[in-house]
């Protein structure tokens, strides 16, 4: 028998459900959880209140990790990134290893098959960016994650597999934040990302408050309206939007042809309402491209029209791609201007660049070798 369920994906529910099928106490539900969550641990034979018939039912039933580490890298900030490939089919599990993990498929590393995500460290943060699909459907013309199209949606199991994986990592200790700000355009994959969503947040799962969420969309105001309507916890909604005029912006971000700037904050305005969050404005400075004074005061007019805060990012640059990044002096000139139409704008300190940690870059350099 080969595993077809992963563990990461389940809930109290369904993991009672599946015991009750096996004539097993539902309370062995909450005892797998607990050795997963609270206790880190993904060897079912380390599972010790459980019997061995128990322990190897599980092992031959469950995925426990899904993805095969191809990178990990660490910067000097202390920032560190996984590149993970994904198997493509389940494999038997390891009975030497007790059953906790499947054994690495030794096939080419795949771009096709792999996704980024980033632990990045504060003083006190220790921030899991993740990513939701393999590749992004998006395309923006400045960003790593789209060269190639999308190649799939993650599964909710391997979108918690993420922050699980980051939070194992040598002084990681424990994940405290968690945004969806990998490959991918986390809306594009909706269901998966709430149910992964309520995952990271639940008391029984990886317990990170929904305040220390983020979801990051390149915005469709559809989209947005019906995050809206089915989140039922208060998420920070971010969104990227990197021009300050539907033109430029449609010139960037091949998506924006399907919304409006002003159906995008009139949807946003919906979101704060019902949720009370105030909204993040992503904007990534290019230069030349839109990090001069005239765009800052565009900007400034969107940004006061919402509750909303401004995330200013410096572009890192990817190999191939037109764009380059901003000096210095035209950042904080930016945000000056920002500021002095009373928006609250923010510089994001560059983290990982020794590393390639901006989104896609680590597999599309790879792909490049």
């Amino acid at each position: 028998m080969t595993p077809t369920r992963h563990i990461f994906h389940e809930t109290p529910g369904t993991l009672e459900a599946w015991c009750v099928e096996r004539s097993w106490p539902k309370y062995r539900a909450k005892q797998v959880l607990e050795w997963l969550y609270a206790k880190a641990v993904i060897d079912p034979e380390q599972m010790t209140n459980l019997s061995k018939r128990e322990r190897e039912t599980l092992a031959q039933e469950f995925t426990f990790i899904s993805g095969d580490e191809r990178a990990h890298q660490v910067a000097t900030d202390g920032t560190q990134k996984l590149l993970l490939q994904w198997r493509q089919r389940p494999a038997s599990p390891d009975r030497k290893g007790g059953g906790s993990s499947l054994p690495v498929l030794n096939d080419a590393d795949d771009p096709k098959r792999q996704t980024e995500c980033v632990m990045i460290p504060t003083e006190d943060r220790k921030t899991a960016c993740i990513s939701s699909q393999i590749g992004c459907p998006v395309g923006c013309r400045f960003c790593a994650s789209g060269l190639g199209g999308l190649d799939g949606n993650l599964t909710a199991g391997r979108i918690v597999e993420q922050v699980w994986r980051l939070g194992q990592l040598p002084g990681v200790e424990r994940i405290t934040n968690v945004v969806f700000m990998g490959m991918g355009e986390p809306l594009a994959n909706f269901a998966n990302v709430m149910h992964a969503v309520r995952t990271i947040a639940a008391p029984w799962g990886l317990g990170i408050g929904a305040r220390k969420i983020s979801i990051s969309t390149v915005g469709l105001a559809p989209a947005i309206d019906h995050l809206t309507r089915e989140m039922d916890l208060p998420v920070t909604l971010a969104l990227s939007l990197h021009a300050p005029n539907d033109e430029l912006r449609r010139q960037l971000i091949p998506w924006a042809q399907y919304s409006t700037i002003d159906e995008l904050v009139d949807a946003c305005h919906g979101y704060f309402k019902a949720t009370g969050r105030e909204i993040t404005l992503e904007y990534i400075l290019l230069r030349e491209v839109n990090d001069r004074p005239e765009h800052a005061l565009e900007l400034a007019a969107i940004a006061r029209r919402i509750r909303a805060n401004v995330n200013l990012i410096r572009y890192n640059e990817v190999a191939g791609l037109p764009f380059s990044r901003p000096s210095s002096d035209d950042v904080h000139n930016f945000q000056a201007i920002l500021r002095g139409h009373q928006v609250n704008a923010h510089i994001r300190a560059s983290r990982g660049r020794d590393i390639a940690a901006a989104c896609g870059q680590l597999r599309h350099e790879k792909a490049l070798t």
